[in-house]
């Protein structure tokens, strides 16, 4: 069974780790959720982790798009076509597409809000979480990664980066919907003949209704395994802050002390670590080489409210915001960029590259100039974020250290107060 035992004290959990993926409670902006809804139906509520209800919504979209062809009705008002927008639109589909769309964005938006509650509830109360599962057909856990490879993965193949992620489902809608997209709107010719200079080529083969879809799913994909990676990252140092708590701050251990004769006793190996499964193994390694429990103290760092960063890391989670914007409006001009490159000369698949680029760029040149507070971070050195104190034998020095070091310390100090 997928599903750990129930703990009938706990009324909500912060998350929840299965074979297929893992579900978690997470502060989010509902503005932005409810942009990705805008942008394609059903997106917000995956993000949201609802999928049952995304997915048949984003089946709606396309469905009830197709046949009221609402795409080639968008590429003809954009062009000033406008009696050719007039005359393909099906009035028996419209009238069906509206009310849906717009339950869609208000459903995410109020989603959005009450989810934003539950997680602040469940925040609180703090339960514990089991953040390794393994079952027959997968295994699962929750481990750090740098977001950027995520959404570098989905760039190049729409779906890779949830599929980094473990994230079954999600992985499923992004990559079978992009194929065949892709495959519907002739995307792959299109590309080649744009490569070759062949540009009139590829907007004769390019099928509009289709090709219209592609911005919003495209950058959803890259956005989307960004975000939940940056999440991950933040419940692996939740969970891993919480046992440390529980098993390595206790209250019975003799902390390094001198007396005022200046004589004192122990020896002590003092050594920082950022959040990672490097700690746990640094931790076991020295118990199974005798260090008991009890001679271990690791205290996890509370973080001092920071500026914000340009991009995110895998230690730390301040530039998420940054790239809200900087993806709704990549979203918007790449959308454009493909509209319109249907009557220029480089066709839709250069344009809408174009328009990604462009409104990217635009988004973080306003993000920067509004929050007022990137002051070029990545130049500085990172913080710690967890403290390790062992108390050992003069005999074990060595081999804690080099235990320490082994695992990726990023500093060690040996304090003796013989």
């Amino acid at each position: 069974m997928d599903r750990p035992e129930a703990d009938s004290s706990v009324r909500r959990y912060i998350a929840y780790v299965s074979t297929f993926g893992t579900t978690q409670l997470q502060s989010k902006n509902p503005y932005v959720i409810a942009w990705w809804s805008m942008a394609f139906p059903g997106a917000g509520h995956i993000l949201l982790c609802k999928y049952l209800r995304g997915y048949l919504l984003f089946l709606w979209e396309v469905f009830v798009n197709y046949h009221a062809h609402i795409n080639l009705a968008i590429l003809y008002s954009f062009t000033g076509r406008f009696q050719m927008a007039r005359d393909i639109l099906d009035i028996n589909w419209v009238l069906f597409y509206a009310p849906t769309y717009l339950f869609a964005a208000w459903d995410s938006y109020r989603s959005t809000v009450e989810l934003n509650h539950q997680y602040i509830l469940a925040a609180r109360e703090d339960a514990e979480v089991k953040i390794f599962n393994i079952g027959l057909f997968e295994i699962n856990y929750v481990e750090k990664r740098i977001p950027w490879h995520s959404a570098v993965w989905s760039a190049l193949m729409p779906g890779l980066g949830q599929v980094l992620l473990n994230r079954i489902p999600a992985a499923l809608f992004v990559t079978i919907s992009s194929i065949a997209i892709a495959v519907q709107s002739n995307l792959l010719p299109a590309i080649y003949y744009t490569l070759l200079g062949q540009f009139a080529a590829s907007k004769a083969i390019l099928n509009p209704q289709w090709f219209l879809n592609l911005p919003s799913l495209y950058l959803y994909g890259i956005y989307g395994a960004y975000m939940k990676t940056v999440f991950y990252n933040n419940l692996f140092d939740w969970e891993q802050t919480k046992f440390l708590k529980k098993n390595y701050e206790n209250k019975d251990f003799r902390m390094p002390f001198k007396k005022a004769d200046g004589s004192g006793e122990g020896m002590y190996i003092i050594s920082t670590f950022d959040h990672s499964n490097y700690l746990e193994l640094a931790i076991t390694a020295m118990q199974m080489k005798g260090i008991a429990k009890e001679h271990i103290l690791g205290v996890s760092m509370d973080k001092r409210g920071e500026d914000r960063m340009l991009f995110d890391s895998i230690h730390s989670s301040d530039g998420l915001s940054m790239l809200d914007l900087p993806f709704i409006l990549a979203t918007i001009f790449c959308l454009i960029g493909g509209i319109y490159g249907f009557i220029l000369l480089w066709g839709p698949i250069l344009w809408g590259i174009i328009g990604i680029v462009v409104g990217f760029s635009l988004g973080l040149i306003i993000k920067l100039i509004t929050t007022k507070k990137y002051n070029n971070r990545q130049k500085k050195e990172k913080s710690t974020e967890v403290v390790l104190i062992i108390d050992c034998k003069e005999d074990q020095l060595e081999m804690v250290k080099d235990l320490l070091w082994e695992h990726h310390a990023l500093g060690v100090r040996k304090l003796s107060l013989n």
